[in-house]
């Protein structure tokens, strides 16, 4: 029996049934259009066999859409009446019982997942997308690449190169763990309740190889972080906090970590971040 995907009647119904209006607290805005689900499926390259994981599948539309592909899928859900219907759901589309695993809970707060998945596809509330990512990508190594629906500020944000106005923490932090690129726009008539930002596809591919150990990371990400607080000023001054208030000292450790103190932190890769760290 083949998978079938959720009609938008049947959506709002679903919703209807459980008494779910969706909310901006939650970010829900659903996906209604079965031509975006599954374009999202074929951006990420599911097939069959894969593990997936999905961060708020809501009502079920994406993950159906994962499901045809003849992946299995953990789904990670906060809201529990969303998450207790889901498997009843995906029963009567055509789904095999042991192809879905959903877990209720918060997915910033997931530290274990069963089936170690390897790609991440999602459609993730506009308002903790940032903060999911990374916290899949530090927990989850496995996780080898993905596509993610994300308001078009937050795509563009991530997938900023060096030197970009766009270019900020969460672009230097997301290269910690790999390359990332825009893969495509989504109209905002394709959910319910039509949102009033813009969405687009956002792809990565995780490095083959760590970037640095955990502690390494830790550091980058303060040094990050600094630098971008404020981001109009010199590194030299914008990191002096780091070093107890001191932009001497700030000066040297970036010169000795080939980084010009007078540069600004849009201009760094993460590599330079990295060096910084490492001399520290």
């Amino acid at each position: 029996m083949p998978v079938t995907l959720l009609g938008a009647g049947e959506i709002r119904a679903l919703a209807a049934d459980l008494d779910v209006t969706p909310t901006k607290k939650l970010g829900q805005n659903f996906v209604v259009d079965a031509n975006t689900v599954r374009k999202i499926v074929q951006v990420a390259r599911v097939a069959s066999g894969d593990r997936v994981v999905e961060v708020g599948p809501g009502l079920g539309s994406l993950t159906l859409a994962i499901l045809e592909a003849g992946a299995s899928v953990t789904a990670v859900e906060i809201d529990h009446r969303l998450a207790e219907r889901l498997p009843a759901t995906a029963a009567a589309h055509g789904v095999e019982p042991a192809s879905l695993t959903v877990v209720d809970a918060d997915a910033l707060r997931v530290t274990d997942l069963p089936g170690d998945p390897t790609v991440l596809v999602a459609n993730l509330p506009y308002n903790i997308s940032v903060p999911v990512l990374l916290h899949f990508l530090e927990h989850f190594p496995a996780i080898e690449r993905g596509v993610v629906m994300v308001q078009a500020e937050v795509g563009e944000r991530l997938a900023a190169p060096p030197g970009s106005k766009i270019y900020g923490a969460p672009s230097v932090k997301a290269a910690w763990y790999g390359r990332w690129r825009l893969a495509g726009t989504v109209s905002r008539q394709v959910f319910w309740p039509v949102p009033n930002v813009d969405s687009v596809l956002v792809a990565f591919e995780r490095d083959t190889e760590a970037r640095g150990t955990e502690d390494e990371r830790r550091r980058t990400f303060q040094i990050v972080d600094a630098a971008f607080q404020q981001r109009r000023k010199m590194l030299r001054q914008a990191l002096s906090g780091v070093f107890g208030g001191s932009s001497a000292t700030a000066s040297e450790t970036l010169e000795r970590a080939g980084v010009a103190p007078t540069a600004r932190g849009e201009e760094l890769a993460i590599e330079d971040f990295v060096r910084v760290a490492r001399v520290i």
